[in-house]
């Protein structure tokens, strides 16, 4: 089952969560936030918006590969994917999110 894990990292030891699949793949990370709290109210932010397939923004790095970004409907990016090798990676990425996210728990 896939899960939310809550952790601490970077030199303000921000809080953080990654949405990981069954398979232990990461398939979505957040930015740092200030609190635990703002944490917990990103991922709520990602259940509430992986359902909407506008509110996925994809993307290509500079070096060829994919990824694509979960944003709020106020633009805000809530959570960056990894990097995958092909679009199709990338796409099945995305449907992993809208798959997982509502039924994700949340780990620390």
């Amino acid at each position: 089952m896939a899960k939310f894990e809550v952790y601490q990292s970077g030199e303000k030891n921000e809080y953080r969560f990654r949405l990981v699949a069954s398979n232990g793949q990461n398939i979505l990370a957040s930015e740092g936030y200030n609190s635990k709290a703002g944490c917990l109210n990103g991922i709520e932010s990602v259940r509430k918006n992986a359902n909407n397939p506008k509110a996925f923004e994809k993307t290509a790095t500079a070096g060829g590969q994919f990824r694509f970004n979960l944003k709020a409907p106020n633009g805000q990016i809530i959570g960056t994917s990894q990097n995958y090798k092909s679009e199709s990676g990338r796409d099945n990425g995305i449907q992993s999110v809208m798959k997982n996210a509502g039924e994700a728990k949340i780990t620390e």
